[in-house]
């Protein structure tokens, strides 16, 4: 039997993990044949909900998992752990600015990083979930000085999902028709979707789309996206994170074949980036490895958009200046 690979998913009693726990259970991250143990980690008042997720995973009777374990320690969590999750996180309170926000959540993933560096394993692989995502994925690997730091990412693949969906929708093509989309800089309002390289069919998608429609509804309906599925469905998108999170561990671990994927990685400074910046980047998964795409000719209105989040970033780096030390 293969090694049995403890896959660690933080805030475990929550919307994202209810579907994403199902997904990981069904061999979605490894695949068909790898063994798995759940190691749930929650808040302490949580954890009678968790016991209650984990009763549903046992029912559900998944051939691969051979052990589910429940726990609000951080160190019991990632002990051994070869993947992580890091969902949990403080939301914005009403009139709360984002510099409170960071600093709220340094307290979960600073310690969380220092967790995983301390006891995981060595082939660990950790993608923050929880917004800020960005910079808790910065603050957490911070704390983890003995991890490599590209095994810290944060999830861009949602904003990615979200694009090729759209772009499918708009054009009347299969979203996995799409080659070369790049989703780049900070999972904000900031963020760019940038369609300059993006082919469907041949053809290259700038042609195919107005160029008021892509300025003036499509980039701001990917940044916002988030927001109307709140306004229409009265909750935060969770599902599809949970299933974009699937997507880039899957990726990360199996590779891409050579297809561009959006990954907020550690920025070596490609393309105006500022270093050591978690920034999303277009990428290709080799080896069990993110490897930015190189060579790529940018217009001014694209490093205008960059430039933008690089500038966010860094100040959200500036307003945690003390927890990175």
């Amino acid at each position: 039997m293969t090694d049995v690979k403890k896959i660690a998913v933080t805030g475990a009693a929550g919307q994202i993990a209810y579907s994403l726990l199902w997904r990981i259970a069904n061999g979605d991250v490894y695949g068909p044949d790898q063994p798995i143990k759940l190691s749930l980690l929650e808040i302490t008042p949580a954890l009678g909900a968790t016991e209650g997720v984990a009763m549903e995973l046992l029912d559900s009777a998944f051939p691969l998992v051979k052990d589910i374990e429940i726990s609000d320690d951080a160190t019991k969590a990632f002990d051994g752990a070869s993947a992580a999750f890091l969902v949990g996180a403080k939301p914005r309170g009403k009139g709360e600015e984002r510099s409170d926000l960071l600093a709220a959540n340094g307290k979960i993933f600073g310690p969380q990083g220092k967790a995983i560096n301390d006891h995981a394993a060595d082939d660990i692989r950790v993608l923050v979930v929880g917004n800020p995502a960005n910079t808790n994925a910065l603050i957490a690997q911070h704390a983890a000085p003995d991890v490599p730091a590209d095994r810290f990412n944060a999830m861009m693949r949602l904003d990615h999902n979200r694009a090729l969906s759209q772009l499918a929708t708009k054009l009347g093509y299969g979203s996995d028709e799409f080659e070369k989309m790049v989703v780049w800089g900070n999972h904000s309002a900031t963020q760019f979707p940038d369609i300059a390289f993006a082919e469907v069919d041949g053809k290259k998608v700038a042609d195919l789309l107005d160029h008021d429609f892509y300025i003036n509804e499509f980039i701001p309906r990917i940044a916002k996206r988030g927001a109307e599925i709140i306004e229409v469905r009265g909750k935060s998108s969770a599902a599809s994170a949970a299933s974009s999170a699937i997507d880039h561990m899957r990726d990360w671990i199996a590779g891409t074949n050579g297809s561009w994927r959006s990954a907020a990685i550690p920025s070596k400074g490609e393309y105006g980036t500022d270093e050591g910046l978690i920034f999303g980047l277009p990428c290709v998964a080799e080896g069990g490895e993110w490897k930015v795409v190189e060579g790529l000719e940018l217009s001014d209105f694209q490093k205008e958009r960059i430039a933008a989040n690089n500038k966010e970033l860094n100040e959200e780096r500036d307003a945690v200046a003390d927890l990175l030390k």
